[in-house]
């Protein structure tokens, strides 16, 4: 389990995290959101032991974290642009990563033959999508109870996405671990994750369970017989986007008394869609800041 408890994360003056409270629970693939800025990769690196905070305290299995060597060996973090030295390849990182981690030889050869990947070719002929699979494919031969990764889906094709989605799945199942994973691709933390924090403000504004999240939303699409403005409504919606005379609402509470009030505006046409994490995050967002 990882506990973060009071955490303020400073960049000379600035600070990047504030008073942050946080517990991801043991098991489960947690997705982290933000905007840019918003203090993910920060909160990665002190989780990581990479940077220690200034105030505060976080915990893994009831252990603090930095310059816990034991409890390193335990965990992974890839970075966003992860470091190498030149003239690195394939066969010589899995080398390198073997002297800190108990290596799975079987599960990296799987994993680079899925890529289709080169274990010979420098690392600097690699594109960035190609560096990507193979740092997952370390990753996931490490073994590690912990993986925390940052902006995983990047340069990852449709493809290689489904590869490291399930890949993630059977590491997870295999030794119990816990994932936490730093993302703009929303739709796809959305087929993975169990749970999700949303970081703005230097603080965790929401987190839970996703599935209890979009649980009381509802997403209509509305065509009137003339255009309606969201005055017109008469109710409160999470977000509102009009076309002319069919209108995209997203609302939040009980779904038969929004049909009844929407019933009440005589529609030509009402047809109900799923609400989608992405939507949500928007929602919340524009909801602080106004359109973005």
């Amino acid at each position: 389990m990882i506990e973060i408890k009071n955490v303020t994360k400073r960049y000379g003056k600035i600070a990047a995290l504030s008073d942050f409270n946080l517990s991801v629970k043991s098991g489960s693939i947690f997705g982290l959101v933000g905007i840019n800025g918003a203090g993910k990769s920060t909160l990665l690196r002190l989780l990581a032991g990479v940077f220690r905070a200034e105030e505060g305290e976080i915990f893994v299995d009831g252990e603090p974290i930095f310059e816990n060597e034991k409890k390193k060996k335990e965990i992974f973090f890839l970075p966003d642009e992860p470091f190498y030295l030149p003239g690195m390849n394939g066969e010589r990182m899995a080398d390198l990563y073997k002297a800190f981690y108990n290596f799975d030889q079987t599960v990296f050869n799987t994993c680079i033959a899925a890529y289709g990947l080169s274990l010979k070719a420098p690392l600097r002929t690699f594109s960035k999508g190609m560096k990507r699979q193979l740092f997952v494919s370390l990753a996931f031969a490490a073994q590690p109870k912990y993986l925390l990764l940052d902006e995983v889906f990047d340069g990852l094709d449709p493809a290689a996405r489904l590869v490291f989605k399930r890949g993630l799945v059977d590491l997870l199942a295999k030794n119990g671990g816990t994932a936490v994973i730093s993302s703009h691709s929303l739709r796809e933390l959305e087929d993975i994750c169990d749970s999700y924090g949303v970081i703005d403000g230097k603080k965790i504004m929401s987190s839970g369970v996703l599935a209890d999240l979009l649980e009381d939303m509802y997403k209509f699409q509305i065509a009137f017989n003339k255009p309606v403005l969201k005055e017109d409504l008469g109710f409160e919606c999470v977000s509102f986007e009009s076309s002319g005379r069919i209108i995209k609402i997203v609302v939040r509470g009980k779904r038969e008394e929004y049909l009844a009030k929407i019933d009440k505006l005589k529609p030509l046409i009402v047809d109900e869609v799923p609400v989608d994490f992405e939507e949500f995050f928007i929602s919340e967002m524009q909801g602080r800041y106004g359109a973005i």
